[in-house]
């Protein structure tokens, strides 16, 4: 396919590693190489971590961008991370085959970073018995890498961390503290941009307040759901989709302007989980280290962010409680997400006194204007990590991997000494 040979793989691995010997779930990985160097077995391994968390692998279609590049020198394994893509995934429909609600809540706490980090252990272990690989995370996926050089670092020849060197001592609360001024700061970007763009949002928040709204699922639009567009202001490819949306938002219609059905049918596509309920569900407790996350993006959400606030803010990459009444995607998973929520006796995801010895090759990218993932914090945790390598950069918000070549190239060669 486009200069690339595909392989699929399927792996049976216990839901809990803890107990190996009970219940098996299936995990996906789609093994890529160069068309030209399928057939070279020494050729060595990288398996990508997705963003996330609750995200598939990309789907390649050619070797380019990233993969075409990480092909030229490696072998490379996209995981879909267990309960997403094609790996026994989670949704709206299999969460309620999990029996009641404590046993749906004990399942979904099955799907961190570390559970994730054993699943590669066990591939790594069948695919290539004592040999290490190199790890290439992208967002949460580098959430993982940390994870990974924390519990299993011996088995790793390289790690490639891009616009994830998370917060590794922090909590949920000390995250959307600073990532709420991130927001901000975006939402002034974006209408210093596009300054077209107040009026109109502010006119659909104004009809969104006197009826009853619906999407294309049925599902409400209320102004809180809108200002989760803004979810989108970290990417850089993101941010400009959203001022489209807003520039189609009206029609004429049988009872004067109305929003359009274009407009509706974008929104739906924007702010439903229905692909991705894994990230609603665990988002914040991907930060949760033996203490309860309580709906932190929630308790600490900033007045100017109400949604009755003038001017309305968009908000970001954060997790409401609401979102699991008004998303039909979501509501299911209701009463597990509070369980999981006030759960305050999450293990840790990371070793700090191992990273401090850490000698594995680390190169990290570490995008100073990440809405996502704070500078600040990316920074201290680089530290923490012993040898590693960080180029940080304004030149990419947090979606670079996925923009150019050009970031996994500067990593590959900084491991390599050659930067």
């Amino acid at each position: 396919m486009g200069g690339l040979a595909l392989r699929d793989h399927w792996f049976d691995v216990p839901l809990d590693h803890g107990a190996p010997d009970g219940e098996t779930i299936r995990v996906y990985a789609r093994e890529v190489a160069s068309a030209s160097s399928v057939d070279d077995e020494n050729m060595p391994w990288l398996v990508f971590f997705q963003g996330g968390p609750g995200g598939k692998s990309p789907r390649p279609t050619g070797a380019t961008g990233w993969i075409g590049r990480a092909v030229e020198d490696f072998r490379v394994l996209l995981l879909d991370q267990r309960g997403t893509g094609r790996s026994t995934p989670i949704t709206a429909r299999t969460i309620l085959t999990r029996g009641g609600v404590p046993e749906q809540a004990a399942y979904l706490s099955h799907f961190r970073a570390d559970s994730i980090v054993a699943d590669a252990e066990l591939i790594r272990r069948t695919l290539m018995g004592d040999r290490p690989w190199s790890i290439l995370g992208q967002s949460f996926g580098g959430f993982c890498s940390l994870t990974y050089l924390s519990l299993a670092p011996d088995h790793l020849s390289a790690a490639y961390i891009t616009g994830g060197l998370g917060p590794i001592q922090n909590s949920a609360d000390d995250v959307y503290r600073v990532t709420y001024g991130h927001v901000r700061e975006k939402n002034a970007a974006f209408h210093a941009a596009y300054p077209q763009a107040r009026d109109t949002l502010e006119a659909v928040a104004d009809l969104l307040r006197k009826g009853d709204v619906r999407l294309p699922d049925g599902s409400p639009l209320s102004v809180q759901r809108l200002q989760t567009l803004g979810m989108a202001f970290g990417s850089r490819i993101g941010t400009p989709p959203i001022h489209y949306l807003f520039e189609e938002a009206f029609a004429d219609g049988p009872g004067g302007r109305e929003l359009s059905e274009t407009f509706l049918h974008g929104v739906q596509a924007q702010v439903s989980y229905a692909g991705r309920p894994l990230f609603a569900v665990l988002h914040e407790p991907c930060y949760a280290q033996g203490a309860a996350t309580r709906w932190a993006a929630h308790r600490l959400r900033p007045p100017d962010f109400d949604p009755d606030a003038a001017p309305l803010l968009f908000t970001g990459e954060m997790i409401y409680p609401w979102m699991f009444e008004e998303d039909p995607a979501l509501t299911p998973f209701a009463e597990a997400a509070e369980l999981l929520a006030e759960r305050s006796d999450w293990p840790a995801l990371y070793d700090v006194g191992q990273l401090r010895r850490n000698e594995v090759p680390v190169a990290a990218a570490l995008y100073t204007d990440d809405m996502y993932v704070d500078a600040g914090f990316s920074e201290v945790t680089a530290r923490e990590v012993r040898g590693a390598r960080v180029w940080k950069t304004n030149a990419y918000e947090h979606d670079g991997l996925r923009e150019t070549d050009n970031v996994l190239d500067r990593l590959i060669r900084m491991v390599r000494g050659e930067l």
